[in-house]
């Protein structure tokens, strides 16, 4: 089976289209990219956050994001307690991934009208994220779009999106300039599908499979929209404390959309060789059969269990896992090849793939 089988769904098809082959997506980037000629940047695109010297060697991290239609998971179960969580770790888990220490969040809530119960539910799940990735939240902005925003139940619709900073020494930015052949991937536990694919999952779950919100799947132990909205995870402890370790990190990667081809988003090029994988969750393989969709769909999409990588200096593996598997677990997943041309290899399951060309059967 192969993405181009005609039974088979995928993004695409799904209506999200891959933003790397979008010829707008180029002047966007080109434009934006102009603006460093008005003020300068430490760390060009291309990172999980840029980062902006504000002199003294200091540097500060920024990035933003939302939880994109998790969202529409939360409306279908009308609770939305947990997808401020799911705000904050996507932003983040971006910051860390560049060395930073996450300090402060603003939020962005469009609304289709003002509703006491949507926002108190949403604060309380902000204000729980916040906790776990020692952050505040300062301020943010609260926008009233009933022409722009529609929910599936009248009067509950939003968006819901951060933008997060921290700060990093200019001369300790974590951005893979020293990976060597032979350093060591460590893979971190996801706690679930996280924030990304859920059209997919959406479309397959329900369109599909014919599964409501309420259905218990034995593979889950509890309903599909319990499975969906479990909280993005927050590595922010687990980073801090590497980072503190004095250990030879040489990266950290946020696994997202694109999957494990995001470990290629370093300064050296390399390539990437995964060779061992936790047991993949139920989800993604009730997700896999029910579309069906392709393996190479699958790990483009989706995390697959793993939900951050970290890459340490082989003398540094036995010290880094255990702090790596402080709060879920973690294990050797792979190891860094000599590659220029950056790809990476998912050898249990003969994959094979660039950010560019995406997975294909090895």
């Amino acid at each position: 089976m192969s993405e181009n089988d005609p039974k088979t769904i995928s993004y695409d098809k799904a209506g999200v289209r891959p933003t790397n082959i979008a010829s707008g997506m180029e002047a966007l980037i080109g434009l934006v990219r102009k603006t460093f000629d008005i003020r300068p940047v430490a760390l060009d695109l291309g990172y999980y956050a840029s980062v902006i010297d504000i002199g003294g060697g200091q540097g500060i991290a920024i990035s933003t994001d939302g939880v994109g239609t998790k969202i529409l998971v939360a409306e279908m179960c009308g609770k939305y307690d947990t997808i401020g969580i799911d705000c904050v770790a996507m932003n983040v888990n971006d910051v860390i991934c560049v060395g930073a220490t996450p300090l402060s969040m603003v939020d962005y809530i469009a609304v289709q009208e003002i509703n006491d119960e949507l926002l108190g539910a949403i604060a309380r799940g902000l204000y729980k994220g916040a906790e776990l990735a020692r952050i505040n939240i300062p301020g943010g902005e609260l926008a009233q779009l009933k022409e722009m925003v529609n929910g599936i139940k009248p009067g509950y619709g939003f968006d819901l999106v951060g933008t997060c900073i921290g700060t990093v020494p200019l001369n300790k930015m974590l951005i893979g300039g020293d990976l060597a052949v032979g350093d060591v991937i460590i893979g971190i536990a996801a706690s679930g599908i996280h924030s990304n694919g859920l059209t997919l999952a959406r479309r397959v779950l329900f369109d599909r499979m014919k599964l409501d919100i309420d259905s218990h799947v034995a593979e889950f132990g509890r309903t599909v929209g319990e499975e969906l909205l479990e909280p993005t995870a927050i590595y922010v402890p687990e980073a801090m404390e590497l980072i503190a370790s004095g250990l030879r990190v040489k990266s950290f990667t946020h696994i997202t959309s694109d999957g494990f081809l995001n470990l290629t988003r370093t300064k050296k090029p390399a390539g990437f060789r995964i060779t061992d994988l936790p047991n993949i969750p139920a989800i993604f393989q009730v997700i896999a059969d029910g579309g069906p969709v392709a393996p190479e769909e699958m790990w483009r999409v989706f995390n697959m269990g793993v939900g951050f990588c970290v890459v340490v200096d082989p003398a540094d593996v036995s010290e880094a896992l255990e702090i790596a598997g402080r709060n879920r677990p973690a294990q050797v997943i792979g190891k860094v090849v000599d590659d220029p041309e950056r790809h990476v290899h998912i050898e249990p399951h003969g994959l094979v793939g660039t950010l560019e060309t995406h997975f294909q059967p090895a």
